[in-house]
This record gives C-alpha cells, sequence and structure tokens, in this order.
C-alpha cells in the first residue's frame, strides 16, 4: 500500500493536463487528454478526479490506476468483443485505434442504488417502475440485487451536459444506432458485465454496475474507452455486504461512490461551486483505488515520483506512430 507520505508528496504535482507538441492538437474529456494521429488515438490519463460532471479536484496516482486497470480488462475480455487497445507506451498512456463513436454509454446494472439524479435508485424511489424500457418488480429496497442485470442505455453526452436515459425503442426510432448495431452492443454489454462479475467474486468484490462505451473500427463495432475501473463502476466489498444489506446500512463501496457520498453529505450534488477536496479525502481515494487495482490484478502498484510529464513524452517519442 502506498503511504500517506507518499501520496502528500505528491500532491503539488498531480497530472492535471499535459502538452505533447509533436501529437498535435490537444483534445479534453473529464479525465483524458487526447491526441488523434495517423489513425490512432493517444489517451493520456490524469490525475482529474470528476464526479457529478464536475472536475473536483486531483488525485495522486489515480491515472496510472484508471489506464493499467483498463489494459487488465481489455486483455481479459478481447474474447467476447474486439477493442480498440494497440499499445501502452507508458502507465498513463493507451494508444489505440481511432474509431467512430457510438454516441450511447451502455449502463449495466445488477444491483439497485445510487444517489445521482440519473441514478436507478433515485427513480425507483420517486414511483418510476418503468427504467429505460425495464420493467421493475415493486417492493425493491436500495442496493438489492436485481433479479437479473439490466442495461439502461444513455446518451453520451457533449462537455458540460447531462447524459439522458433512453430505451431500446427511443435509441431505434431516434436513429442513434440501428437495431443490428444496439443488438451487438446490448449482447457485448451483458457477457462483459458477467465476465467483470466472474474475476471481481474471485476477488472478493462485487461488480455492482458499470458502463462500457463502443464505437466502429471499419464497419466493425468494438469496445473502446475505459472498462471496469472505480469511475466507470460500482465495486462492493463481497465479505460484508448481506450483512449490511440485512441492517440496513451502505455497502462497504471500493470505488469513488465514497467521493460522491462526502459531497452529498455537505450539500452538493453538482450544482454551483463544489466544496474544495480535503486532503484527508484526496488520500482515502488515493488509497482506495490503488488498493483496488491491486487486488483486482494481483499485482502491486507501480509506485513513481513526480511529475511524470517527461517520462510520458520520452515515451511517446519511442514508438512508432
Amino acid at each position: 500500500m502506498v503511504s500517506e507520505n507518499e501520496i502528500k508528496n505528491a500532491l503539488d504535482s498531480v497530472l492535471k493536463t499535459i502538452d505533447v507538441d509533436f501529437l498535435g492538437e490537444k483534445h479534453q474529456g473529464k479525465v483524458r487528454d487526447y491526441f488523434k494521429i495517423n489513425g490512432k488515438r493517444i489517451l493520456i490519463t490524469t490525475d482529474r478526479q470528476s464526479a457529478f460532471d464536475v472536475i473536483l479536484g486531483h488525485i495522486p496516482f489515480k491515472g496510472t490506476v484508471l489506464n493499467l486497470l483498463t489494459q487488465f480488462w481489455l486483455d481479459n475480455t478481447k474474447d467476447i468483443i474486439p477493442n480498440y487497445l494497440i499499445s501502452v507506451p507508458d502507465p498513463n498512456v493507451i494508444v489505440g485505434h481511432e474509431c467512430q463513436l457510438i454516441p450511447l454509454e451502455m449502463i449495466v446494472r445488477g444491483y439497485i442504488t445510487g444517489v445521482t439524479n440519473t441514478s436507478l435508485w433515485t427513480a425507483y424511489k420517486d414511483g418510476k417502475r418503468e427504467f429505460c424500457g425495464n420493467s421493475l418488480p415493486e417492493g425493491l429496497v436500495k442496493n438489492q440485487k436485481l433479479p437479473q442485470p439490466i442495461v439502461t442505455p444513455s446518451t453520451h453526452g457533449a462537455p458540460g451536459t447531462h447524459d439522458v436515459n433512453l430505451s431500446k425503442k427511443e435509441i431505434v426510432e431516434q436513429g442513434i444506432v440501428s437495431p443490428e448495431i444496439y443488438f451487438q452492443m446490448e449482447t457485448a454489454a451483458l457477457k462483459l458485465f458477467q465476465r467483470g462479475t466472474e474475476i471481481c467474486q474471485q476477488k472478493g468484490i462485487i461488480l455492482v454496475d458499470t458502463k462500457y462505451e463502443f464505437g466502429l473500427l471499419n464497419g466493425q463495432v468494438v469496445l473502446i474507452d475505459e472498462i471496469h475501473t472505480p469511475d466507470s463502476s460500482r465495486f462492493w466489498k463481497a465479505d460484508t455486504y448481506q450483512e449490511r444489506f440485512d441492517q440496513n446500512l451502505e455497502p462497504e463501496n471500493f470505488d469513488k461512490e465514497f467521493i460522491r457520498l462526502w459531497y452529498v453529505e455537505h450539500g452538493y450534488s453538482g450544482q454551483g461551486q463544489p466544496p474544495q477536496m480535503p486532503i484527508e479525502l484526496i488520500i482515502a481515494a488515493s488509497q482506495r483505488y490503488i488498493a483496488n487495482y491491486e487486488l483486482i490484478t494481483g499485482q502491486a502498484f507501480p509506485i513513481y515520483q513526480y511529475p511524470i510529464n517527461q517520462r510520458i513524452i520520452d515515451n511517446l517519442k519511442k514508438i512508432n506512430l
């Protein structure tokens, strides 16, 4: 485990963003800076912490965790569906094929939970029993396992906009994708979730819900972006879940949900200026991200010294772009 002192020493030099002159124009997502060159997309995962569609701060070592976990999961799911990965020339960098983005997030939920306005539990407690075309039974309680995993797609909004939940019928009627492509995406999403569930069970954690993104590469549907990371997924500790559920307590989470909960408890849910992240929350978040990586992969986290900007640039210069 990375010590508190190592995390504190890294606070002043976290990777907030990066410029790579020889890659051309920089684009920015919530957490990643990316460049497009020669049919490839160079994704550099920063330490930015996003929730409620807002950048809340920066978490030391987070970028490496997300990048290497994505590599692990892409390698362990490529038999289910092809993916965009070409290489990982640096712990914070993925080189992938440039794909035509399918503007949907395929969210798979195995449990009913959440605190945001778009969460399944929020809709359910407000009386909704139909969610993205899925019929939900009466009598469910928060954090309960669903009878079977469900797919709840949402739009992939532009930066600064909120995603909108949609049903399969609405997606096809609006012409976002054809019925054939939607079927491929939904089928792959459920198989990916099953694979993630099985691997996580072996590690003593529950894959609660997650999102998948897909693109088209030479007309073929492929998996893109991150997969089964603490940013894109909820994880709970399996050994304490049932006892805490029976006592009406929140599960022990193993992802970034505790950051969302901290902000909600302090009166923030995405509107206005967020409170500054306290040092204790930053340290806890960093340790949790690293622990998630080590538990899932079974490997020790490759600790390094900041700053890492020059390391990334040097490693990118070594590859054929």
